[in-house]
């Protein structure tokens, strides 16, 4: 896989949510999209929706220099009693999930056709596997998902996920695509700073010794810089401690020319609770009003 500086994208601001369907404009995702382009030349996007198809727009329209990862964004399948927070689905809802996803796969397909020159590789799903996922599906589904992809474009194919069911459930899909994309989040699994890179290191050899031949890349990787403790210790996420994690990953990946795509470009208030240091809404390299965190002072100012 060709290395460039890579990282997550969403562009929904204060007030923006897109299970409400309210959507960035096309001038607010130019202007993030030229934010970015000074640093970074691919994209990682999470569905195929509206904010997906402007993303495209502004990327073709703009002449911008940016090769996109696309994903398609699945519901569950299956239920899960091991989700933390509820996976239990009524019959009527799960096969709702199962027409969403196959016209979420056909999007996937259109519009990976239609932006030939700027989707650069696909992805037909995001931690719908892992043990804890709420919107599990299964490895046999996923393969099908990849071979009718597969069948129908021309760019390369992957699945996103956690890296640990890439260790011991995933060697079926491993055989169909074309490569691995893995997770790894030390300060989710309680680590700190002294240990995160070595822990974020163990996670790809894990994955890559265990499929030698197949490409590994990182899909997601990141620091939080604030929490309210649900899942993270508030001592243990600060824009300090971002910063410091971010430039070891930089370094490592680099250096072993491994494609990264930092986990994110900017701060998403919508997600999780309304509680405001809820950490799933600070994972930005950039706050929502997009004014640069510590981590990236030195080159924005």
């Amino acid at each position: 896989m060709e290395y460039r500086n890579a990282i997550c994208y969403s562009g929904y601001r204060e007030g923006q949510n897109p299970r409400e369907g309210i959507y960035p404009t096309y001038q607010e995702i130019k202007e993030d999209l030229l934010i970015l382009s000074h640093n970074w030349s691919a994209l990682r996007l999470y569905d195929c929706g509206t904010h997906a198809r402007l993303v495209l727009d502004v990327i073709r329209d703009e002449g911008l220099d940016f090769k996109v990862m696309l994903g398609a964004d699945v519901a569950a399948e299956m239920n899960n009693p091991n989700c933390p927070w509820g996976a239990e689905f009524s019959e009527e809802t799960l096969e709702k999930n199962r027409q969403h996803n196959k016209e979420e796969i056909d999007r996937l397909i259109e519009l990976a056709n239609a932006y030939p020159e700027i989707v650069g590789y696909v992805s037909v799903g995001n931690e719908a596997s892992v043990e804890w996922t709420d919107h599990l599906i299964s490895v046999e589904k996923l393969v099908e998902h990849v071979q009718k992809v597969k069948d129908s474009i021309s760019q390369p194919v992957t699945f996103c996920e956690n890296y640990v069911p890439w260790t011991y459930k995933l060697d079926a899909l491993v055989e169909v695509i074309d490569f691995i994309s893995l997770h790894t989040y030390p300060v989710w699994e309680y680590k700190t700073i002294d240990d995160a890179l070595e822990y974020t290191k163990q996670n790809y050899r894990d994955v890559a010794d265990r499929h030698p031949g197949k490409p590994v890349v990182i899909t997601e990787a990141g620091w939080a810089t604030a929490s309210n403790g649900r899942g993270i210790e508030a001592w243990n996420a600060s824009e300090e401690l971002q910063a410091a994690y971010y430039d070891q990953l930089l370094q490592w990946t680099r250096d072993e020319k491994i494609l990264t795509f930092v986990f994110e470009a900017f701060d998403e208030p919508w997600k999780g609770d309304n509680h405001p240091e809820e950490p799933e809404k600070h994972w930005g390299l950039f706050k929502v009003d997009r004014t640069p965190k510590l981590v990236m002072q030195s080159l924005y100012g």
